[in-house]
């Protein structure tokens, strides 16, 4: 069955992995996908991601999630914020800053995927995918 919005299915199914404590969570490949991946890897809100393109042409990207020393989730929230029915883009005065700095927010600007943070040092602007803390 097709989905109609990937990133939120994405997002989804880490909010469900994390909410029932499982270690990895499988999610169908894309190029942006991959990027989001790559960047909650570099934030620091899971322990890894690995995609394997050898063999299987869309072969799924695996995420590790990560928790603290009793169990307790890293991740504590999820939101998409720009859907396919209604777009929100933002300058980059206009970018949401995330529990006060705590979170992070996903853009997506002429210059790839980027955090809030660095939007606001490349001082540019674009659409806001989603937000994370």
């Amino acid at each position: 069955m097709p989905v109609t919005d990937p990133i939120a299915d994405m997002l989804t199914r880490i909010r469900n992995a994390n909410a029932a404590r499982k270690e990895e969570v499988e999610v169908p490949f894309s190029k942006l996908k991959w990027e989001i991946a790559k960047i909650l890897k570099e934030e620091g809100y899971i322990k890894a991601c690995f995609w394997n393109s050898k063999g299987k042409k869309k072969a799924p990207i695996k995420l590790y999630l990560k928790y603290g020393p009793n169990r307790e989730s890293v991740l504590h929230g999820l939101e998409r914020v720009s859907k396919p029915g209604i777009r929100r883009y933002g300058s980059v005065t206009d970018i949401p800053r995330v529990l006060n700095g705590m979170g992070i927010s996903i853009i997506s600007t002429s210059r790839g995927l980027l955090t809030d943070k660095h939007c606001r040092m490349q001082n540019v602007g674009g659409e806001i995918l989603c937000n994370i803390w």
